[in-house]
């Protein structure tokens, strides 16, 4: 009787483990379906594809002629010209969700200066825009790999929900405090995606601390950490070990790339050099330079792809009309470049393109069900490859012109060089006035011709 008791009780144990692996097992790994194996997408904040890239050669950029006027309706017919900012230290035009509205103007796209003076303010501002003496890394950059020139912010909606179509493609949860944890439970993520399929992953966040989230800090100021990085608005993303600990340092990103142990899908959030501000613009390229120069020097770039885009126009000004998708947008057109060994040379891309672009590609390459109706239906940043060709060396030049190479030189013997022709030059011109004063009547002795410069050897600029 005992042995029938253990025989069943053995039985339905093993029927209860074979059961179980669905639940605790840990997913299978899910192979990418291209050659992009680790994917790397940063987000930056507040600048038009116009005040960026509006004078790049072949882009649709800044009109011929255009002027903004100051007042849309009313006796004032002043406007404002597009006006370079190289130089100039203007202040962050801080456009909120009224301000790109009436930028907007239903579609008439004429209100950039006049949103804001229709505060009070002055809004010329707005027109300013930067060229390739103030953007080398990225001018650069578009030179040599893609540049988007119809890629769209997903919303007129602010920071907060673009960076949500970001992660989740579609916007946050709002209402009652209750209401909203309620619906952050249900609301996905591509991480949540991913981490089910078994596909590694991180989010890297510059400045990193782990104690400001949703329940500490603003989620309405744009340089908060929960609005920089939405997954510290998701309670499971908080509580969960598992989801928690690839929430990490921006300094991880850079061990990771040492060691190998690149994920093969990576976000990106700045702190400081986020390009808000004027001053932040330099810094910002430092930073993209530093991300993408190490990437490329590592053993993850034949399989890489970078995509850099930024979280909203800004209230900046940018002359395209944005398809109105759905009732959310499309929002104002943004910056986007794609750096991966795959992207084609030189291109300039005009899909018309979102942040869920770049979602509907991850989850093709790996294989995972759509987000929302968004990415679902969004054109894929796919055409921007070319995975017949390839994989392209790394190119590090970030801030300089392609140059035909000198020969290398030793620049210590270039130095000594320079030594010895001063010591002859300063040697004969002591000689010739030690032998005029000698000579009584003698006109004074000139010195010799020092010949043709040594020729300067460019230098490439170096990470």
């Amino acid at each position: 009787m005992r042995k029938r008791l253990l025989t069943a009780a053995m039985a339905a144990l093993f029927t209860a483990w074979l059961a179980a692996p669905a639940a605790t097992a840990a997913p299978a790994k899910t192979d990418p379906t291209t050659k992009i194996k680790h994917f790397v997408y940063m987000l930056q904040g507040d600048r038009s594809f116009d005040n960026y890239f509006g004078t790049y050669p072949g882009a649709e950029g800044i009109p011929k002629d255009i002027c903004q006027r100051r007042v849309v309706t009313g006796p004032d017919e002043s406007c404002v010209k597009p006006f370079e900012l190289h130089g100039k230290n203007v202040q962050a035009l801080g456009a909120g969700t009224v301000e790109l509205n009436n930028q907007y103007d239903e579609g008439r796209m004429d209100g950039f200066v006049a949103a804001y003076q229709n505060q009070g303010r002055d809004g010329s501002s707005a027109m300013g825009y930067y060229d390739q003496r103030d953007l080398p890394t990225y001018w650069g950059l578009a030179d040599r790999y893609v540049l988007f020139d119809h890629f769209f912010s997903s919303t007129r909606s602010g920071e907060r929900v673009n960076r949500s179509y970001w992660v989740s493609g579609s916007p946050p949860p709002t209402g009652s405090p209750g209401a909203v944890a309620a619906d952050y439970a249900k609301h996905l993520t591509i991480f949540d995606r991913l981490q089910a399929a078994g596909v590694d992953w991180k989010f890297y966040v510059q400045g990193y601390d782990p104690t400001q989230t949703y329940r500490t800090s603003s989620r309405t100021t744009p340089t908060t950490q929960p609005i920089r990085v939405p997954l510290l608005n998701y309670p499971r993303f908080l509580d969960d070990p598992a989801l928690n600990s690839r929430i990490v340092d921006l300094s991880q990103y850079y061990r990771d790339l040492d060691s190998g142990k690149l994920p093969a899908v990576a976000y990106i959030a700045s702190n400081g050099p986020s390009e808000r501000s004027t001053r932040s613009v330099r810094s910002g390229q430092q930073l993209v330079t530093n991300l993408v120069g190490s990437l490329m020097v590592s053993s993850a770039w034949e399989s890489s792809a970078f995509l850099l885009s930024y979280d909203g126009s800004g209230g900046w000004f940018d002359h395209v009309k944005p398809p109105q998708v759905d009732s959310q947008g499309y929002g104002m057109r943004v910056p986007a470049l794609l750096v991966s060994p795959y992207a084609r040379p030189g291109h300039i891309n005009s899909d018309v393109l979102d942040y869920t672009s770049a979602l509907a590609f991850i989850e093709r390459n790996w294989k995972l069900a759509p987000l929302a109706s968004r990415d679902a239906a969004a054109t894929s940043i796919d055409n921007a490859f070319d995975f017949d060709s390839g994989p392209r060396a790394a190119d590090v030049r970030f801030n300089e012109p392609t140059v035909v190479s000198a020969p290398a030189v030793s620049v210590t013997v270039v130095y000594w060089c320079y030594g010895v022709v001063f010591c002859l030059v300063a040697g004969l011109v002591v000689f010739a006035v030690v032998r005029s004063r000698r000579t009584t009547g003698a006109p004074p002795a000139q010195p010799p011709s020092e010949g043709p410069a040594p020729r300067s050897v460019p230098v490439r600029a170096k990470i």
